[in-house]
């Protein structure tokens, strides 16, 4: 799911060798954290939030296939 997330994020932005991404595990849960240069986070948050909460689904939904809940930021 890091990988996925590192993918999705670097293709995005202008600068994709800013791009980090924190994953920590607690359980079934695992966070990811995922931070870009300032002026990148337009492109990542996209108008009305549409692009973030894109790939929070596909996130999501690669978590569900290995049973995890996964919860995506943007730092």
């Amino acid at each position: 799911m890091k990988e996925l997330a590192l993918f999705l994020t670097k293709h995005l932005v202008n600068q994709p060798d800013d791009v980090e991404v924190h994953v920590s595990d607690d359980g079934d849960l695992t966070r990811i954290n995922v931070r870009v240069a300032d002026e990148d986070k337009g492109k990542v948050i996209g108008k009305q939030g549409k692009v973030i909460k894109a790939i929070r689904s596909v996130v999501s939904i690669a978590g569900a296939k290995s049973r995890r809940k996964v919860l995506l930021d943007l730092e």
